[in-house]
């Protein structure tokens, strides 16, 4: 379904596996991962905040990603205290946005008590909304570029919120190469970008900028194929002024993303570049 196609794939962590995945299904892929991942440089705040956690002081926490859930685990095994903080997690109500978090829980033998309705923010405040969080303690552990979204809420609701951001994106591969993709999608040399992550948007609109090509982007993109993970990266595709042409219903996973943009470049029926 994706022979000879041409796709952009701005994926870090899991670059070979999505890699792998569309050339079995004959796509012609280009790699260009846009950011990395790294701990936060001041491990102090998030030692504290783990024995806190150990030691039992929050009633609930609210994990929005898998990444962070295991870089604090990370943090936790560094510092000594990977039981304590596990046991921490035992007895406080898990409230996880999405899968992904879901799936490093069970990695440790747990599962969460609540999923939100949608893994969004704003499917988390409805989810939130329905639990009696008054004279409560709740942890939030954040992600880039997601500080503060919970706050009003939680401080309305009574609730006393502890967030905490264990990792930070950083710049993987040089602006140049950057700049590279970005002329090969002005130049039309691509059939799609799959982008897995909001900072991969970011990333790819911050380097057309600094470059000067921030109208040739964005008339590329709007003439462009976009495939986007889940909801939540559709979103900041959508704010940035592009169109999503493809997205799973309802598996937000790098599988399902492959059918997804499979059946969309087939529907689409463009000439191969």
């Amino acid at each position: 379904m994706l022979q000879g196609r041409r796709i952009a794939v701005p994926e870090s962590r899991e670059l070979d596996l999505f890699v792998n995945m569309l050339e079995r299904h004959g796509a012609i892929t280009v790699r260009c991962p846009l950011v990395s991942i790294h701990d936060v440089e001041d491990a102090a705040p998030v030692e504290s905040w783990l024995k806190r956690l150990a030691e039992g002081q929050h009633d609930s926490l609210v994990l929005y990603t898998g990444e962070g859930l295991s870089r604090l685990l990370g943090f936790a095994r560094r510092s000594g205290i990977e039981a304590e903080v596990i046991t921490g997690l035992r007895l406080t109500r898990k409230i996880v946005r999405g899968p992904k978090p879901a799936k490093v829980l069970r990695s440790i033998g747990l599962v969460p008590d609540v999923t939100a309705e949608e893994p969004t923010t704003a499917g988390l405040i409805a989810t939130l909304s329905a639990l009696d969080l008054s004279g409560t303690c709740v942890d939030v552990q954040l992600y880039p570029g997601g500080e503060h979204l919970l706050t009003a809420f939680l401080n309305e609701a009574g609730a006393k919120a502890d967030p905490i951001l264990c990792y930070r994106y950083a710049s993987q591969e040089e602006d140049e190469r950057v700049a590279h993709l970005v002329d090969d999608l002005v130049a039309g040399a691509i059939d799609l970008i799959a982008f897995t992550s909001t900072a991969q948007v970011r990333r790819l609109q911050e380097v057309a900028r600094r470059f000067g090509r921030t109208v040739q982007l964005d008339a590329a993109m709007r003439r462009a194929l976009i495939a986007a993970v889940g909801p939540i990266t559709a979103q900041a595709v959508e704010e940035a002024g592009w169109p999503v042409a493809a997205m799973p219903q309802d598996s937000f996973h790098l599988k399902p993303m492959v059918v997804a943009l499979g059946k969309t470049l087939t529907a689409s029926a463009i000439p191969l570049v």
